[in-house]
């Protein structure tokens, strides 16, 4: 399948017609009509895709707006922020919500969402319409009819409605639609805080310290998870360049996407970096980003061998932006020294969902006994590679070439991932890594903790068989020892 970049679909459209205004109906004598939509796939897997539609109304000011389409390929709305949604067979209606409801002459509002499709074609929709005005980018206002009709008294323009912040419990738009941008300073929910509960700066306030391209593999589509809609991108290869910092990427690193239900993205990246003159670091990356947001602001975290001549990247403070091009199969990563910028005004402030599970940056813990085994693998490993003594310890990696699994699940360990385990005074494994069932579906896997406590975490299909993996009610085995790896048992826990 090709996956289709953001930027590759926009369609939009202009018009004339009534619309609905804060004194009810207007008629084609009273109010100037007229629109303007883009329409963008931010995101496409198979089966499945993400849009961000922004709708600008060139008229005069309404107060409440739908705005319509038609999908023609069996498309269907699964998930939506920022709006109300409905939809019909192929015809969708999306509404304001009660902060966006003031649309002024000029303004836009914006909203997401996601979306399947049959896997043959997603075509854009070209049918738009903002309370029932066909969007063709321009604007008509109708003239008055000469001749009243007896006893009906002139119509009325109605007046602009003063645009209404919305209130702090509500996610705000996404930045195109706010004065914010690239500039504002993003606030993470306090769940994901990566780090900045105070704020993540622009990152392009501090010093430009690399700049990487990575190559993809797979780019691996979960489905909707107990978190939200689940990506993981399998980091094969690339570049690294930087005043004072060159080399490449190495395979075994895992970009980790999360798009929660409001549109939103959290992000967790884990990187395996070799420099020019052979020194290995290690980057883990938490990110975040408004619904509609292509750019992830990231915070990274190095850890270089403290005895090298990159232990400076051990200390800084750091921001930067993680982008993918779907096109080229590559993500890009900028990364700043932001030392020194402290958080500002405008501030974007992230909120995630209500009543849904909130992801952990940290291993997962719990106590009990290990009840009926639930299924093993196989997993066959590549050659361990080690940062050294840096900052919290040995860093030691060791990737994940494939394997197999066995009992209630059954399958194959992809290709991909590693365990990025920790040796110091109390020495913790972290394994990430994919698992495909036989019956085609993936989970994925985190396996976290110390040597005897290990507790594992599953991410499997909210909707799928395997959804009973996402309760966290598991242990594992420590590794054993297996022809050409390790094998693993998990556990249920009682």
């Amino acid at each position: 399948m090709r996956l289709v970049h953001r930027r590759s679909l926009l369609a939009g459209a202009l018009a004339v017609a009534t619309l609905v205004g804060a004194g009810g109906l207007a008629t084609s004598a009273s109010a100037a009509a007229g629109c303007r939509v883009t329409y963008t796939v931010s995101s496409q897997w198979n089966g499945g895709f993400g849009a961000n539609v922004a709708v600008t109304n060139l008229g005069d000011p309404l107060n409440g707006w739908q705005l319509t389409w038609s999908f023609t390929a069996g498309q269907q709305v699964t998930q939506y922020w920022n709006g109300t949604a409905t939809q019909n067979g192929g015809r969708v209606t999306v509404g304001n919500t009660t902060w966006n409801a003031a649309l002024g002459t000029g303004a836009s509002a914006a909203f997401g969402f996601n979306g399947s499709w049959n896997g043959v074609s997603n075509p854009a929709p070209t049918d738009f319409a903002l309370n029932g005005t066909p969007c063709t980018g321009g604007t008509t206002t109708p003239t008055a009819p000469t001749t009243p009709t007896p006893g009906t008294p002139p119509p009325t323009t109605p007046p602009p409605t003063p645009t209404t912040p919305p209130p702090s419990s509500t996610p705000l738009p996404t930045p195109s639609t706010t004065p914010s941008g690239a500039e504002a300073t993003i606030v993470p929910d306090p769940s994901w805080t990566c780090g900045r509960s105070a704020g993540i700066v622009p990152p392009a306030r501090g010093r430009l310290v690399l700049r990487a391209t990575a190559q993809l593999g797979a780019i691996r589509d979960v489905g909707l998870t107990q978190y939200g809609h689940r990506r993981i991108l399998d980091i094969r290869g690339g570049t690294i360049t930087g005043g004072r910092i060159n080399g490449t990427i190495l395979t075994g690193g895992l970009d980790l996407e999360l798009t929660l239900g409001n549109g939103a993205t959290e992000l967790e990246q884990v990187a395996i970096l070799r420099t020019n003159d052979g020194t290995l670091i290690y980057l883990r990356s938490c990110g975040v980003a408004p619904a509609g947001d292509s750019t992830v602001r990231i915070v990274p975290d190095f850890e270089a061998p403290n005895s090298s001549a990159y232990a400076w990247l051990n200390t800084g403070t750091y921001a930067g932006t993680r982008t993918v091009d779907t096109a080229t199969n590559t993500l890009h990563l900028a990364v700043y020294d932001v030392s020194g910028v402290t958080p500002a005004d405008p501030r974007v402030q992230l909120t995630d969902p209500a009543g849904v599970a909130n992801q952990s940056w940290d291993c997962a813990t719990g106590s009990g006994t290990r009840g009926a085994a639930v299924f093993t693998e196989t997993v066959t490993l590549g050659a361990s590679v080690s940062i050294g003594a840096s900052k919290r310890g040995t860093r030691n990696i060791i990737p994940i070439t494939g394997g197999t699994v066995t009992g209630r699940v059954t399958g194959t360990v992809l290709p991909g991932g590693a365990d990025y385990q920790l040796i110091g005074a109390t020495s913790t494994l972290d394994a990430r890594y994919v698992l495909s069932t036989d019956d085609r579906e993936l989970i994925l896997v985190r396996n976290c903790g110390a040597f005897g406590r290990l507790v594992p975490t599953f991410e499997a299909r909210a909707a799928g068989p395997y959804a009973f993996l996402n309760a966290n009610t598991w242990l594992s085995s420590d590794p054993g020892s297996a022809q050409g790896g390790v094998s693993i048992t998990f556990y249920e826990r009682r």
